[in-house]
């Protein structure tokens, strides 16, 4: 079986010197891969450039991405070679993206690396490319699954997200975690089913054990 799963931040380019990015770790993704891999199976893990998470990958590959265009890029390759049963789309990517930068004025201005003694700097921010709407597309005959993490609302507001992320980019499931969601995970599946998982190990068994079931 060959596995592809996606951890750890993207980051947007302010100029040559500055980014913005987030707060991921990969550390999920990279217990993932390793579950995976620890079942023979092939395993190929995109990790983001900006990872924190320094636990070593037992068995998969791995290949490092910067930002949300690089990481499609990556996957479009790989679409292109053997098959693909599943996809763990567990990064997170920059919903935004540096449009351009003014002054405090609201002057228009353009550097290689901006001045630090200025009054102020606006950064004037734009939708950033999303990549798992574009999975299903790459990859027609995969288990696709997404990732909602959620800080605000309760639980069912968390899970309610999940249901209505995998109507709009055609996957199979969307695990739901964060503040919002509570304790443990939410694997999402169709317009209403959920299964609650309490931890990660138990994530990576339930997860598994979906591929071994569709085989």
């Amino acid at each position: 079986m060959r596995i592809i799963v996606t951890c750890g931040p993207s980051y947007e380019p302010i100029d040559g010197a500055r980014r913005i990015t987030n707060f991921s770790t990969g550390r999920l993704g990279i217990f993932l891969s390793n579950h995976f891999a620890a079942l023979s199976w092939e395993v190929l893990c995109l990790k983001g450039e900006q990872a924190t998470c320094t636990d070593p990958l037992k068995g998969p590959e791995l290949k490092a991405f910067s930002t949300n265009d690089n990481l499609a890029e990556i996957l479009q390759q790989e679409s292109l070679k053997a098959p693909v049963d599943a996809i763990f789309h567990a990064s997170a990517l920059c919903d935004f993206r540096v449009d351009h930068v003014e002054t405090s004025s609201g002057e228009r201005i353009e550097s290689a690396k901006f001045p630090s003694r200025v009054d102020g700097l606006r950064l004037i921010l734009a939708p950033a490319a999303k990549v798992l709407p574009r999975l299903r597309g790459w990859f027609p005959h995969a288990f696709i699954a997404g990732w909602k993490y959620e800080l605000v609302g309760n639980r069912q507001d968390a899970l309610a997200k999940g249901w209505q992320q995998i109507q709009n980019a055609n996957t199979n499931a969307c695990v739901v975690n964060g503040a919002a969601y509570g304790e443990g995970f939410g694997i999402c599946q169709g317009t209403n089913r959920v299964e609650h998982i309490g931890d990660l190990p138990l994530l990576a068994t339930s997860l598994a054990a979906q591929l071994e079931v569709g085989r």
